[in-house]
């Protein structure tokens, strides 16, 4: 991939799009840019998963987190709630021995715990509340020294998730949540998923 732009935070694919350069050269990451990243997200379960992914992705780099995400789904019950809230000590230690997943104790109870919260919840509670943290739009980032890791609004969702009891929601992960769940669209000026 070469750059047919004077910025380097994009760069242009073989196929001729214009694209975040972060999405490097890995088939993965620009699959996950070009039809995921910054897409407008909802639903309880879809957005569980997303939170539970971005907080096993904290400490790590986000194409581990993509590269183990068709395991974690499948040994978390494609992350439906109400089956993860069950789970207990022999599910953990099931988990603890897959080297498909991130095998991280902490990471693995709050997901379970987390669970536990959303499926006290009434249906679409949890995409209301996230979506509830949603800024309005802003001035689209041209390099990626304007995107930030933490807002005023990912602190606030983080803030409110801890009170509820949420773990591994901290302001950081929740704004990569966004930018992931499409609430915060940070693809670059020239890109071409840029609107």
């Amino acid at each position: 991939m070469t750059s047919d732009t004077s910025n380097p935070d994009l760069q242009c694919g073989d196929d001729g799009r214009v694209r975040c350069a972060w999405t490097g050269t890995d088939a993965e990451y620009r699959r996950y840019h070009d039809e995921e990243w910054g897409t407008p997200l909802h639903g309880d379960r879809a957005l569980f998963e997303k939170m539970s992914l971005e907080g096993f992705q904290a400490g790590l780099s986000w194409i581990t987190i993509l590269r183990k995400r068709p395991r974690f789904r499948e040994v978390f019950a494609g992350f439906d709630p109400v089956t993860v809230a069950a789970f207990g000590d022999a599910d953990v230690a099931r988990l603890l021995a897959d080297a498909g997943i991130i095998r991280n104790r902490a990471k693995i109870e709050a997901v379970i715990g987390n669970a536990r919260l959303v499926a006290g919840m009434a249906d679409g509670e949890l995409d209301e509340l996230l979506w509830s943290f949603a800024p309005a739009a802003g001035a689209r980032p041209s390099a990626f020294a304007d995107v930030p890791a933490v807002t005023a609004e990912s602190t606030a969702m983080s803030a409110q998730l801890r009170r509820c009891g949420f773990r591994f929601v901290g302001p950081t992960t929740m704004y990569a949540l966004m930018q992931s769940t499409g609430m915060v669209d940070d693809h670059l000026a020239g890109c071409w998923r840029a609107g």
